[in-house]
């Protein structure tokens, strides 16, 4: 089986998981959701903040693609550890967060690991595709032909 395809089902079930887990905050935490924070209110429901996280995982994923094709070894390369350093950058500020804010760290253990999780999707992405192989390209030349064969 194709191994992009096997990353984005684990995508997906970890998105699922995020969804889940970002849909059980703390009794305090959802009742500053509905009346504060109202732009999270999709959060509460378990499949549309699943469906958000996946959403973005997907879109970051067809961004690194696109970066493989395009770019050289070297430059690719150079891309996908810059992304993943913002990525683990961004989940020490997340863990950050949620653990000197008061607001978010009423929401709970459980709403936090979710976020965690789409960190956790975001650096397996980067990871993927830094230890990826590209596919080489072989150019072989006769007197009056060209092949191009690829291995």
């Amino acid at each position: 089986m194709n191994r992009k395809f096997l990353l984005i089902i684990f995508l997906a079930l970890l998105s699922a998981i995020s969804g889940y887990l970002m849909s059980k905050a703390s009794w305090i935490g959802r009742v500053g959701i509905t009346f504060f924070y109202k732009e999270y209110n999709l959060l509460k429901i378990w499949w549309q903040g699943a469906t958000a996280v996946f959403i973005i995982l997907m879109l970051l994923f067809l961004l690194h693609n696109v970066m493989q094709q395009k770019l050289s070894t070297i430059a690719a390369r150079f891309f996908h550890i810059l992304a993943l350093i913002i990525a683990a950058i961004g989940f020490y500020y997340t863990m950050n967060d949620f653990t000197r804010n008061l607001s978010h760290r009423l929401l709970g253990r459980r709403f936090h690991f979710g976020f965690y999780l789409f960190w956790i999707g975001w650096i397996l992405i980067c990871l993927f595709f830094i230890f990826k192989k590209r596919k080489v390209t072989t150019i072989v030349t006769n007197s009056d032909k060209t092949e191009i064969i690829s291995q």
